[in-house]
């Protein structure tokens, strides 16, 4: 009997512990935030990453009423400041830009990941997909997809485009076009799509995949020639440039996406709140007028749909990195 009495005594313990915990909890989520939270972009300043992470930052601080601070820690392909925000107190004031090269190609890439996508993260809301354009500096004599395509072919090796980094969304989208069209072109990584975008600008480098945030100014300048976009249909923004699959590859698509991810174990109730605040940022009229204006699709999907989105990403890209036979040690 005693034995008895002992067990029911701990069960009850145990369960009024847990309830009194309950509304702690609830309270907390109430509550947050009480201070500024940070958001980690994985690459640094200038490109499509950035852009996006600074425009709805911006709106959610306002909803939120604490800043949502951008901070840029590139470097690693996107690794330092993805493992760190793995890492990080799962409290919902430390959150990471998730990107299609950190989560979906990086795993097939990268054989000592030092972050898993689908273990050590809690997404959020899966804020937009931009397309991706490829772009020729003003001293290579091809105007479009074509002819660039049968210059490369005489010169097998020789030329070259650069990109924001191995593993970046203009690297793959590079190496997708090599696979559909057959042209062999040498890849310079850079730190970013600023400094890729300086080269691309100096004649250094021939060629250059990136969203249009990076490169769509200086090609509205007549700096640098925009010959094919990879989305299924023309840009509104560039509404004279064909796609790729318009210019004789059919079924071609690249495109680079974003979210918001915050470390595994963070609350509930944060997630939904975090959730909601991109939610309203996504309908602000300054976050639309950015997006409309990089062409970029608005999305908005919550935690599960986006955590489904980046599985079905990482199978997809997983194909081009084996295809292209790509690594980094």
């Amino acid at each position: 009997m005693k034995k008895n009495m002992s067990f029911r005594q701990s069960l009850v313990c145990f369960l009024s512990s847990t309830l009194l915990l309950l509304p702690v909890a609830a309270t907390q989520a109430q509550t947050w935030p009480e201070r500024p939270i940070r958001l980690l972009v994985p690459y640094a300043p200038g490109g499509s990453s950035d852009v996006v992470a600074r425009a709805v930052a911006s709106e959610m601080s306002k909803d939120l009423g604490q800043q949502v601070v951008v901070e840029n820690k590139g470097g690693a392909q996107g690794m330092i400041a993805t493992t760190e925000v793995a890492r990080a107190k799962p409290d919902g004031y430390t959150l990471i830009l998730g990107h299609v090269g950190t989560l979906a190609v990086n795993p097939s890439m990268i054989p000592k990941l030092t972050y898993d996508p689908r273990r050590d993260f809690a997404p959020i809301t899966l804020l937009a997909k931009l397309p991706m354009v490829f772009a020729l500096g003003n001293g290579v004599s091809a105007t479009d997809l074509p002819s660039f395509v049968a210059l490369a072919k005489t010169r097998p090796g020789v030329m070259n485009y650069g990109s924001a980094g191995n593993g970046s969304a203009g690297h793959l989208a590079f190496e997708m076009l090599k696979i559909a069209t057959g042209i062999n072109v040498v890849h310079v990584p850079y730190k970013g799509t600023g400094a890729q975008l300086n080269d691309l600008l100096g004649g250094f480098i021939d060629a250059a995949a990136a969203g249009t945030p990076g490169l769509l100014p200086s090609a509205q300048a007549g700096k640098i020639k925009i010959i094919a976009v990879g989305s299924k249909k023309r840009l509104a923004v560039l509404p004279n440039i064909p796609t790729v699959a318009e210019q004789g590859y059919p079924g071609f698509e690249s495109s680079q996406w974003f979210g918001l991810l915050a470390p595994a174990g963070t609350p509930e109730g944060v997630i939904e709140r975090l959730h909601q605040s991109a939610l309203v940022a996504l309908k602000s009229a300054s976050v639309r007028k950015r997006m409309e204006y990089d062409s970029s699709e608005i999305s908005g999907a919550g935690p599960q749909a986006f955590a489904a989105f980046i599985d079905a990403e990482e199978r997809r890209w997983r194909e081009v990195v084996h295809s292209a036979k790509l690594s980094v040690e």
